[in-house]
């Protein structure tokens, strides 16, 4: 890794002639009309609701490059949103209506799960959990904690039962998403497994396509899911240890070390280049492991970046 790579990070698109895209945390959507769009991975990277200062090098072509293979693994199941994946950084996708729900699967007692379980109850969104679970203990099947999807702030928890009754979502497509949701994470474990690693938790959002249920966002990267290495698992699990995992948590661990957990009156750190090295290390692994492949990453100009840009969505 070298100074350019961290100098030409991809913070931000203004590609000429469209415009101003929508800015997620990471990603930049553009409108290209016909019920399209040009969703551009950025660089940044998040934790706590917060964007940091700095950005991850390659850190978009690395989760745009794995969600593209993922999505590709899970097609057979579930219309998804992708139509062409033309740049590392750029997915062209189907405009959906989205399902203001978040789904998200869990096949073991661990994140919120467990600090929810930790705290005594026994009930996360409607599901009862057995008593006498230790942290990261798989359950016997998965379960499915929803939550709302908040414009602003932390999304909440919410039972299927809340979604119904409160009419979020209908029932009919409520039952369609759910089913397809396990459906695709069955899968994702099973690709997991066959890598040596194990499928912990992930979020999946969904959108309606001319009235098809349809997958969109990402699938099964590091920032939507969590994982473990499956050696070893049982015996960390048997000593209480913490798990050797691939996921965006230690990032929220050095956070954490750093005095920053997202809370009034406290200061967002600065992430010192090692730091971002490491990160970008991090991504990296889990893109060779669950892919089989080496990562390969296209060197970004940033002075040219927008021009590249523009001609690719006017392709479409």
């Amino acid at each position: 890794m070298n100074s350019k790579a961290l100098r030409n990070c991809i913070t931000k698109t203004d590609v000429p002639d469209y415009p101003e895209p929508y800015r997620g945390k990471v990603r930049d959507v553009y409108e290209l009309g016909d019920k399209k769009l040009g969703i551009v991975a950025s660089d940044r990277i998040s934790a706590f609701d917060h964007i940091m200062k700095q950005a991850i090098p390659y850190k978009g072509q690395i989760l745009n490059s794995l969600a593209a293979f993922a999505f590709d693994k899970v097609d057979e199941l579930v219309a998804t949103h992708v139509i062409d994946v033309p740049h590392p950084n750029v997915t062209i996708a189907k405009k959906c209506d989205p399902i203001p729900i978040e789904v998200v699967i869990r096949a073991c007692l661990t994140g919120h799960a467990a600090r929810v379980y930790k705290s005594g109850k026994r009930t996360l969104c409607g599901v009862v959990l057995p008593d006498g679970m230790a942290e990261n203990q798989k359950f016997g099947e998965p379960i499915l904690t929803p939550a709302t999807k908040a414009e602003e702030g932390h999304d909440e928890d919410i039972s299927e039962k809340e979604i119904l009754e409160q009419g979020i979502v209908d029932e009919n497509i409520w039952q369609e998403v759910r089913e397809k949701a396990f459906k695709v994470f069955e899968r994702g474990q099973q690709i997991a497994n066959k890598q040596g690693l194990i499928l912990v938790d992930t979020k999946y959002e969904f959108g309606l396509y001319n009235g098809e249920v349809t997958l969109i966002d990402e699938v099964h990267t590091a920032d939507s899911s969590r994982y473990f290495y499956r050696d070893g698992y049982e015996e960390r699990l048997k000593k209480g240890e913490p798990q050797k995992q691939l996921s965006k948590e230690f990032l929220r661990e050095w956070l954490m070390d750093h005095d920053f957990q997202g809370k009034k009156g406290e200061t967002l750190p600065d992430l010192p280049d090692e730091f971002r090295i490491k990160v970008y290390n991090r991504y990296t692994e889990l893109y060779e492991k669950l892919t089989g492949k080496s990562f390969k990453p296209t060197p970004i100009d940033m002075e040219k970046f927008n021009g590249e840009l523009k001609k690719i969505l006017d392709r479409y």
